[in-house]
C-alpha cells in the first residue's frame, strides 16, 4: 500500500511537471530604450558594461535568458523575478520617472551596491560575469552619485523629494 502511494505521488509530480511545460513565459525583450538612463546622463563605457552584465537582466526591458529558462517552473520563477526587479528599478525607463523618483532610485542604487546586496547572490551564482569586484562597485557608486549630482543641478531641490514625504 505504501509503495502505491509513493509511486502515485512520483507519477503525479512527473505529470504535473510535464503539463506545466506548456505554459509559455512572455520574454522581457521590448526594444524601447529611448528613456534609458545612459542616454540621459554621462556614463562611461566601463559603467555601461557593468550595468549590462550585472543589472540589466533584471532591471531593464531586455533580458538575456539562459537556456534553462525554457523549462518550467524555472521560466516562471525567472519571469516573476524580472518583473519584480523592473518594478523596483527599470534603467530603460529611468528618464520617464519623476525627478524625485530618479533621485531616490540612485540613492537606493548606491546603498544596495555599497552593501553588496546587488547584484543578488542568487543571480551571481548562475552568472559568474555579474560578480562585482570592489573597483566595479566603486565605479557604479561614483556614477550613481554623479547622476544624483546632475539631478540636483537640473531640478529645484524640493522636486527631488517624494511629495508624499514633504512636511
Amino acid at each position: 500500500m505504501k509503495r502505491k502511494i509513493i509511486w502515485g505521488s512520483v507519477l503525479g509530480v512527473f505529470i504535473t511537471l510535464l503539463a506545466i511545460q506548456r505554459i509559455e513565459v512572455t520574454p522581457n525583450s521590448s526594444g524601447v530604450d529611448s528613456l534609458d538612463i545612459t542616454k540621459a546622463f554621462p556614463t562611461s563605457h566601463r559603467v555601461k558594461t557593468l550595468l549590462q552584465t550585472a543589472c540589466y537582466d533584471c532591471h531593464s526591458n531586455k533580458t538575456t535568458y539562459p537556456w534553462y529558462a525554457e523549462y518550467q517552473p524555472i521560466g516562471m520563477w525567472l519571469e516573476d523575478h524580472v518583473e519584480d526587479g523592473k518594478k523596483h528599478l527599470n534603467f530603460n525607463a529611468f528618464s520617464g520617472y519623476r525627478p524625485w523618483k530618479q533621485y531616490h532610485k540612485m540613492e537606493e542604487t548606491v546603498e544596495m551596491v555599497e552593501e553588496e546586496e546587488m547584484p543578488m547572490a542568487s543571480y551571481t551564482w548562475m552568472h559568474e560575469g555579474a560578480k562585482l569586484e570592489a573597483a566595479d562597485r566603486e565605479s557604479l557608486v561614483l556614477w550613481a552619485k554623479g547622476v544624483m549630482d546632475s539631478l540636483t543641478h537640473l531640478y529645484p531641490k524640493d522636486s527631488l523629494v517624494n511629495p508624499r514625504k514633504k512636511k
